[in-house]
């Protein structure tokens, strides 16, 4: 059996239209209708990772989950077999927001997150695997998601460099996200990403070498991590829709369609006009996608899923 995971970052301006638009039903949203076309003609399921609050560096148009109509609660359950919500930070910025994170702060913005999601979308919605903002979580932020109910946890994986020749090239002010409150399980290493310009990227406690995680790249195993009793996953395996090209999607999915496993992701911000790095082909990136992954046989699951083969 062969299957494949998809999931959307950075998730929260969809649930200030939804809020704000009031449309008869939450599908007749164009970022929704969208979701469900793909599900409808591909099977596709994904995991929608969550921000409470909408960033102030888009202006002071505040938003937040508590916010939230919960008008749609009884169409979000009909359609939890295909469609969750997770956590995945409190807002946007800034970059790296967990990576030297204290236990109390992780704990509060995942219990913030799931109240409300719990509240206007219904329990079975949540989901309980956990992709972090940027990747890096601390030590402490992975035992707060664990003791949230949190099983299940993506990774970073790549070998950590000398930070003496590597820390300037940290793009962004990343070293100083890095350096600030600095815990002992934090590095540098090589991303594999198609954005060069995050190609040296600050990692957490949730990284793992090659050696660890290449074994359970392409199948269903994890990386048990008995400290906190976390488990680990390099969720996505395959192409982030947002740094690919339309015309090179088929091909950054050509050499894992004959893997047991995959997995590809994309960000939310992407699909709207007013964003500054808006991608009109949004929506046939994801229906492209969905149309490659279906088609080489592969049916769709949450990344939760996994743990059931874990047992």
């Amino acid at each position: 059996m062969k299957n494949a995971l998809f999931y959307i970052d950075d998730v929260i301006w969809v649930f200030r239209d939804l809020t704000r638009e009031h449309p008869a039903s939450m599908f007749d949203n164009p970022f929704m209708n969208m979701l469900k076309t793909a599900h409808d003609r591909y099977g596709m399921k994904v995991q929608l990772n969550v921000f409470y609050r909408t960033d102030f560096y888009y202006g002071n148009d505040e938003f937040s989950l508590a916010d939230m109509t919960d008008a749609y609660k009884a169409e979000w359950e009909a359609a939890s077999d295909w469609l969750k919500l997770g956590f995945h930070a409190k807002q946007e910025f800034p970059d790296y927001p967990y990576i030297n994170a204290t236990y109390d702060t992780v704990k509060s913005n995942l219990d913030a997150v799931k109240k409300e999601i719990f509240r206007f979308a219904g329990e079975n919605t949540f989901a309980y695997a956990h992709v972090t903002h940027w990747l890096p979580m601390s030590r402490a932020g992975v035992q707060a998601l664990y003791d949230g109910g949190i099983r299940l946890m993506t990774v970073s994986t790549g070998e950590k460099l000398n930070e003496d020749e590597y820390m300037d090239k940290l793009p962004y002010g990343h070293k100083g996200r890095l350096l600030q409150n600095r815990q002992p399980e934090t590095g540098i290493f090589v991303r594999e990403t198609l954005d060069e310009s995050i190609h040296f990227s600050a990692c957490g406690y949730n990284h793992c070498t090659p050696a660890v995680m290449k074994p359970h790249w392409h199948n269903f195993g994890v990386h048990k991590d008995e400290a906190t009793g976390m488990c680990f996953k390099k969720f996505c395996t395959g192409p982030i829709l947002n740094c690919c090209p339309y015309e090179q999607i088929e091909s950054e999915f050509a050499p894992l369609l004959d893997s047991e496993y995959l997995g590809y992701a994309l960000h939310e911000q992407y699909f709207y006009p007013d964003y500054y790095a808006y991608q009109s082909d949004y929506a046939e990136k994801i229906y492209r996608a969905a149309e490659i992954v279906s088609g080489a046989g592969f049916a769709y699951f949450f990344p939760q899923d996994i743990m059931e083969y874990n047992k």
